[in-house]
């Protein structure tokens, strides 16, 4: 309980410095409006208990109850099927995934934590034994089992499962934690010509991570869109909606984050020496406070937790992902996460599935 309190407060202390920033002009649109919504998000998922270790899940991509469904659901997808290889971000929700991948004999390329070490580590499921893949999809494991590759390394992944706070399923538009990782390493893959505008994106959430109020003009050039969304209860095909980014955007990098990064260091001063010309910076940004790294906790809701998390919300996610020739999973969302929306608005999207079929969007 101290620990979820600190949390809170640091996450109040920084929505104030972000919005007394923004007011005096100093630091662009850092977005003080997604703050709100993932506090929203955050404390839903506490409140009731949808939250699991570690927590408390305040400036985290958070884990919750049922984690391990949405790999399931991935699993299903035809785009898993076919992929060889599959960057999945490091988070704790994603764990499954990563065994999922490794397990399905494909390539796993799993980013160093907050970039802080290195790059990206590759997993070969040749050189890991069956035991040693609950373990080797860690932190530690990684570690263990990884080879580390720089930005020269030329490779081509397939699919890139990427963690979320919160998701508007009408446009793919996502939120992750506030430190921008996430687009930085899609930017990346991007400059080493590893991914284009096809590779599908997927994330996996809870359901009550589904929200409605992050609209489509408020996305920034470096703002990376998902194309599906997995949760415990449903998988949804988005429509293609927004751009995805074509790169680092070294106008929108701030100096204290560029200073953080170690291997963006490396690759900006890389293409100044090749185009003969200094990079742009972008304006100043006041830094997230990192994740508490203590405390302990599970949630015992079993994702079906009731009532809503504030704003406006009173729809239920509602809607069947379905089709046996998209590979995704059968069944209604019958509201077991109601989800902190800001709007009580229902929706229902039908969008082409990639074997030319289709599948409802809910």
């Amino acid at each position: 309980l101290r620990q979820d309190a600190l949390a809170r407060d640091r996450m109040t202390a920084h929505m104030q410095a972000v919005e007394e920033a923004e007011a005096r002009g100093e630091t662009g649109d850092r977005g003080a409006w997604k703050w709100a919504i993932r506090k929203r998000v955050w404390d839903y998922m506490e409140k009731h208990d949808i939250a699991a270790n570690p927590r408390p899940v305040h400036h985290r991509i958070p884990n919750f109850v049922r984690a391990e469904l949405t790999a399931r659901q991935v699993e299903l997808l035809p785009e898993f099927a076919r992929a060889k290889w599959i960057k999945v971000n490091p988070d704790s929700p994603q764990k499954e995934v990563r065994a999922a991948v490794l397990r399905a004999g494909k390539m796993l390329l799993v980013p160093q934590p907050r970039l802080r070490t290195g790059f990206f580590s590759v997993l070969d499921p040749a050189k890991i034994g069956p035991g040693q893949v609950s373990f080797a999809v860690t932190q530690p494991g990684v570690v263990a089992h990884g080879e580390p590759i720089d930005l020269g390394a030329k490779l081509k992944v397939d699919m890139v499962v990427i963690g979320s706070v919160a998701v508007n399923p009408a446009n793919g538009a996502r939120l992750g934690k506030g430190e921008g990782f996430a687009e930085l390493e899609y930017g990346m893959l991007r400059v080493m010509e590893a991914i284009d505008d096809d590779t599908p994106v997927v994330t996996c959430i809870h359901d009550c991570q589904l929200v409605d109020d992050i609209p489509s003009e408020k996305m920034l050039c470096h703002d990376v869109p998902v194309d599906i969304i997995c949760t415990p209860t449903q998988t949804i095909r988005v429509e293609r909606i927004l751009p995805k980014p074509k790169g680092i955007y070294w106008d929108k990098l701030s100096p204290q984050k560029l200073g953080s990064i170690r291997v963006l260091q490396m690759l900006k001063a890389k293409l100044e020496a090749e185009q003969g010309c200094a990079l742009p910076t972008g304006p100043d940004e006041v830094l997230p406070p990192t994740a508490v790294r203590v405390g302990k906790g599970a949630g015992k809701a079993g994702g079906k937790a009731k009532g809503k998390a504030g704003g406006k919300a009173k729809g239920k996610a509602e809607g069947k992902a379905e089709g046996k020739a998209e590979g995704t999973a059968e069944g209604k969302a019958s509201g077991k996460g109601d989800r902190p929306a800001a709007s009580g608005a229902r929706w229902t999207r039908r969008a082409p599935a990639p074997d030319g079929g289709a599948a409802d969007a809910a």
